[in-house]
């Protein structure tokens, strides 16, 4: 098992990635995640057309922290010319070293225009894509990679061929969420397809779903032979995660969970970073989505847990915070359980006739989302 991770010619001190995930993963969260141990992190996805549009929100998502040495963007798209000038814009503008897709997005707003992870089952398009954002990438020496998901559902799989063409166009990686995409976030993920892909293609793969603990991590790694893991839900509230997968991958034990001392202390800076990145009221704002997630399975008292999912400003959040009892391990029952969306199967939202066949070079300009952030 590696304890580094290469993507071109980036080096990564621990097999470790953070998924992009929409209204979660800003600088602020990135710099959090960073403090707690290294690996690669991702900014939340972005959309190509966006970004040439010159749109604000896009502009204004493309933030960096001064300590993140490695910028790693996610970039969705479905137009090959609008994906090879985002990709120029984002490395020779904005001086981004990594630019990975996302070709995984299960939404039935993407998927019903062909795009997210629907799209690699038109396996021209596809590899369109990919081939104008490795030659738009190239001349800077910034590796390109992609994430997907095993198929549409269990009767049209599309991640080996996904596989292929992403090593054939000059893909640094590729990344595989063991689910379809009719199952959403519900079930178990299926690494056994993560090794199939590993034992298909020569290039670098990343294996994603059901990491909660960094054990979880090691677990799939052997089992599978992927060369990293991509954490996505398993950090939710939990930016600690990072340091116990740091720890793993060192050879070193892995921490105790933190008491909620630790908790309390960790929301109080992850509000100061949103303050600091983006206003105090915009800050705490965002900060209230995660308010769940930190003290789940925690005693903090319904009134104080209903005043946290209101906070309004650094002030008032410590004062909060001052209140609760923090004299408490953490609860045994959060440890190694899923956290964040689940929810159930669902049929996959298509283009009429999408299945019918697998050729297609170009969709129609709708399907290009102009909205970032998910």
């Amino acid at each position: 098992m590696s304890t580094t991770l290469q993507l071109g010619n980036i080096t990564v001190p621990v097999p470790v990635v953070l998924a992009p995930m929409a209204g979660i993963t800003n600088a602020a969260f990135r710099r959090l995640a960073a403090e707690q141990g290294a690996g690669l992190y991702v900014c939340e996805m972005i959309t190509s057309r966006g970004l040439v549009e010159r749109q604000a929100k896009t502009l204004s998502m493309l933030a960096f922290d001064p300590l993140e040495t490695t910028r790693s963007v996610q970039l969705y798209g479905v137009d090959p010319r609008f994906v090879g000038e985002a990709v120029r814009i984002l490395v020779a503008e904005f001086g981004v070293h990594h630019v990975d897709f996302n070709f995984g997005c299960p939404v039935p707003k993407v998927t019903r225009k062909g795009g997210g992870a629907a799209l690699p089952w038109k396996r021209d398009l596809l590899r369109a894509i990919l081939s104008e954002a490795v030659a738009a990438a190239e001349p800077y020496g910034v590796p390109v990679t992609m994430k997907t998901r095993m198929g549409i559902d269990a009767d049209h799989l599309t991640f080996l061929d996904a596989g292929r063409i992403a090593e054939d166009v000059g893909c640094a990686a590729i990344a595989l969420h063991g689910r379809t995409a009719d199952q959403h976030y519900s079930g178990k993920a299926d690494w056994s397809a993560i090794a199939a892909l590993k034992q298909h293609v020569g290039i670098t793969v990343l294996g994603n779903g059901d990491i909660w603990e960094a054990s979880d991590a090691v677990r799939m790694m052997d089992e599978t032979g992927c060369d990293g893991v991509v954490v996505g839900r398993g950090c939710l509230g939990r930016p600690w995660l990072f340091r116990d997968l740091a720890a793993v991958f060192a050879g070193q034990p892995v921490p105790e969970p933190p008491p909620l001392s630790d908790v309390v202390a960790m929301v109080q800076r992850h509000g100061e970073l949103l303050a600091e990145l983006m206003g105090e009221p915009r800050g705490m704002a965002d900060l209230r989505k995660h308010m769940a997630w930190y003290f789940k399975g925690f005693r903090v008292g319904g009134e104080t847990r209903a005043a946290l999912g209101k906070v309004s400003s650094l002030s008032q959040l410590g004062a909060l915070l001052g209140q609760i009892d923090d004299d408490q391990a953490f609860p045994a029952s959060e440890i190694g359980v899923p956290r964040g969306r689940q929810g159930a199967p669902r049929r996959v939202v298509l283009p009429d006739g999408w299945l019918d066949d697998r050729r297609c070079d170009f969709l129609g300009a709708d399907a290009e989302l102009d909205v970032s952030g998910g």
